[in-house]
């Protein structure tokens, strides 16, 4: 039966004018949740499925069971990190030529600076590995997975300010209130895993956060609530209430969520509100985290080697390393996306100082992850995305001298490198032009790369839409984009 005729069946008419108002959005959701949202029952017990996939999908075989994004917060310099531009330095402190910025829109923190000195890099690159991707000094381990990795130089976005910048980055749009890349695919994958939720965030702390972070990066948007990333927090509990309050033991929480679970059931009954089953589904994840989680943090199994190579931090709540080491234990328990966003790369002032304290934080830890899924057979199912929302303008924004600058944001190209199940490895692909300001060929709008994303998933971004306002929304927005065939092997 179609789920929307059946909501109607559901209601009698006193029902379905009281609650029109607010249940439109509803009807909409339940049209795209199907039988199985329709069909679920109360008190899943031992063998329910979590997190099932949509009916239709995979549309294809995938290329990828799991996805790792590693997000850095508030745009790295391509110029001192992926874009080695040598010739710079012969044009330190001159203007930058007319012809390279063409008019193109600035932000207002530097648009009334009277020049635009260019400022190269400080740190010395080199040629990794056999493929002779260039890296800087700045990242020693993650030049020893040149090999495994494509980088792409030729990210571009509209964004020119990191709020919007990162929403886009996070969910195809500028615009909140859009699910974002995790919550699309743990909508229409599901999970392997029935004790932890399909989609976890991290967000470690560091010494110059600088930028804020949104819930909506991880929000399920228009979405059922159900699909909302999961934070796990470097601090105290790693969820918050999971734990039974004091004099409740395990059986009496198992008959209090039954019992809520039929009332919660006959409210869904009578109103069909799909958020009354997100909410039955919210509860019976939280008790089975109940053991899932402290197993998932205790890291005593972890071989002396294993935490050595994630570096010192890798055994500290909180941090990146022991956010890096999590994801690594997360892919192994089937959890679908593990997203690891990390802040303090708005680098305006004192840019030499401020990267190598970033890099030093996530540089190890980076190559560790990539290193451990390598070993153990999980990076040929698993795609690994690096990056942040923009990259950095090749002028300086402040004082030049040739040790310290700043950068201003710069949308028109930047770097990320991608890694794992279906990926080219030891290319580049993409360039830019001698001042890192313009691509000059292989250009990649960042919904592209979602749309690679979720093509070595299975999925054709194409189709997997969201009835929502009247458009059938997708993570790749409206106009027409291909996946990066040049990317895949």
């Amino acid at each position: 039966m179609n789920p929307v005729n059946e909501f109607f069946q559901q209601q009698n008419r006193r029902q379905f004018f009281q609650g029109a108002g607010l249940k439109m959005g509803g009807i909409a959701l339940a049209s795209m949740l199907g039988q199985r949202a329709w069909g679920a029952q109360t008190g899943a017990g031992a063998g329910e499925d979590m997190h099932p996939a949509l009916p239709d999908l995979p549309h294809f075989a995938p290329k990828a069971k799991r996805l790792i994004y590693l997000h850095m917060n508030g745009a790295p310099s391509q110029i001192d990190l992926f874009d080695h531009k040598p010739r710079l330095t012969d044009h330190f402190d001159q203007d930058l030529p007319d012809s390279i910025r063409n008019g193109q829109r600035i932000t207002t923190m530097t648009s009334g600076q009277k020049r635009f000195p260019v400022a190269p890099s400080k740190f010395k690159f080199e040629r990794c590995g056999q493929s002779g991707i260039e890296m800087s000094e700045l990242l020693p381990h993650m030049k020893t997975i040149a090999d495994d990795i494509t980088m792409i130089r030729s990210v571009h976005t509209e964004a020119i300010n990191h709020d919007p910048a990162c929403t886009f980055a996070m969910t195809g749009s500028e615009v909140p209130g859009k699910p974002s890349l995790g919550s699309w695919l743990s909508y229409g994958l599901g999970s392997d895993c029935q004790n932890l939720p399909a989609f976890v965030v991290f967000t470690p702390t560091v010494k110059n956060p600088s930028q804020a972070l949104f819930t909506r990066m991880w929000s399920s948007g228009f979405l059922a609530s159900k699909y909302d990333g999961v934070k796990l927090r470097g601090s105290g509990d790693p969820v918050l209430y999971v734990k039974n309050p004091p004099g409740v033991n395990p059986g009496d929480r198992r008959t209090m969520l039954d019992a809520l679970g039929k009332l919660n059931q006959k409210t869904f009954e009578r109103f069909g509100d799909p958020e009354t089953q997100t909410r039955i589904a919210q509860y019976e994840m939280a008790f089975r985290m109940q053991s899932s989680v402290p197993d998932l943090t205790d890291l005593s199994g972890e071989s002396k080697a294993t935490l050595e190579m994630y570096g010192p931090n890798a055994t500290k709540p909180g941090t990146y390393a022991h956010s890096a080491l999590l994801t690594r234990r997360l892919m192994e328990r089937g959890v679908r996306v593990v997203q690891i966003l990390h802040r303090g790369w708005d680098q305006h002032g004192s840019l030499p100082a401020q990267i190598k304290n970033q890099c030093m934080d996530t540089d190890q830890p980076t190559a560790a992850l990539m290193k451990d899924l390598k070993q153990r057979g999980l990076l040929d199912d698993t795609l690994v995305v690096f990056g942040g929302e923009f990259g950095r303008t090749v002028y300086c924004q402040g004082k030049l001298t040739r040790e310290n600058y700043g950068r201003d944001h710069h949308p028109r190209n930047f770097c990320m490198w991608v890694a794992g199940a279906g990926i080219k490895t030891g290319i580049t692909h993409g360039a830019t032009d001698d001042f890192s300001y313009n691509i000059t060929h292989d250009p990649v709008h960042l919904n592209e790369l979602n749309a690679t994303i979720l093509d070595r998933m299975g999925i054709d971004h194409s189709r997997f839409t969201f009835p929502f306002q009247g458009l059938d929304q997708r993570l790749t927005g409206v106009e027409e984009v291909h996946p990066i065939k040049a990317l895949m092997a």
